[in-house]
């Protein structure tokens, strides 16, 4: 895998070949019906640097070329801000999102997202590009966020994470001793009628899936330490998750927590594994725990 200039150069793969061109981009590298159309009418997908029959079979001494990296409308104000940058390529990149900001604007006119900031440092390193976040995690939740750097990026990247292959591991202090040493909870989550920002446990919900792992457990404090991972991404799931069970996060007034401990919910996002989009590279990254969550953790005796 190459750049050259706006262009990304993949050498064809020994399984990609005999297989056209058309079948390569849509079947091998899964890229959406919508785009795969917009790079065949602007002709933005080359065999050997020559525009190609999209059905003429690949050989393995080939090099398919796709323009990925031309310049784009950004569509979110740039606004400088120091942030702790974990991984970045030419493709994506992974930061750690501080407690008490959005991870986008909610209507076009914010600003102070991490959204922003991600403009910003596009803006300083010469790009214009989108702003395409991968996921993202509640306000007050702090830790691992991943962007992606062009459309075909987010769409490969998109795909893993529905396919579960984009692995977030979450710590969390709750209130309470869980007692089980690992666990899942699989309950599905619904929209709250009764709350505008708050989600509940609901039967006609959308399917959740939560697993989690005792870390450890203070009984000065009753509250105990989890490691969590999604296989869904549900909108509050880990807050609602364990507070279905009777184990609010601390902090997390909303789903039953109290503040005594801390002023916002104990939850950080600490770990994210994803699969690089083309070359298959596992890309392990951990986000350090923000002064609030650090001292928490101190004074628990976690850390």
């Amino acid at each position: 895998m190459k750049r050259k200039g706006e262009w990304l150069i993949l050498p064809v793969k020994k399984e990609w070949a005999g297989v056209s061109l058309q079948q390569m981009v849509k079947e091998k590298l899964h890229v959406p019906k919508g785009l795969a159309h917009s790079f065949r009418i602007n002709k933005d997908v080359k065999v050997n640097e020559k525009d190609t029959d999209w059905t003429q079979p690949l050989k393995e001494s080939d090099s398919v070329m796709i323009r990925v990296f031309q310049e784009e409308d950004c569509g979110t104000a740039a606004e400088y801000m120091e942030l702790d940058f974990l991984y970045e390529d030419d493709h994506f990149l992974i930061v750690n999102k501080p407690a008490g900001m959005d991870t986008h604007p909610n209507e076009p006119s914010q600003t102070g997202t991490l959204a922003n900031g991600i403009a910003f440092h596009f803006q300083m390193n010469g790009l214009s590009r989108k702003i395409r976040h991968i996921h993202r995690l509640d306000r007050d939740t702090s830790g691992a966020v991943v962007f992606a750097k062009h459309a075909l990026s987010h769409a490969v990247l998109d795909r893993l994470l529905e396919e579960r292959k984009v692995k977030r591991t979450y710590t969390a202090v709750v209130q309470g001793e869980v007692k089980q040493k690992k666990g899942s909870i699989d309950h599905p989550i619904g929209k709250d009628r009764h709350h505008p920002s708050r989600r509940r446990v609901s039967p006609g919900g959308q399917p959740a899936l939560t697993h989690f792992k005792r870390e450890g457990y203070t009984r000065k404090f009753d509250v105990s330490l989890l490691k969590l991972q999604l296989d869904t991404g549900r909108t509050h799931q880990i807050r609602v998750h364990v507070s279905h069970i009777g184990f609010p996060i601390a902090g997390d007034v909303l789903y039953g927590g109290n503040q005594n401990l801390i002023r916002r919910q104990a939850l950080h996002a600490s770990e994210i594994s994803v699969m690089h989009p083309f070359t298959g590279e596992e890309i392990d990254v951990s986000a350090p725990f923000p002064e609030d969550m650090r001292d928490l953790l101190v004074r628990l005796e976690f850390l």
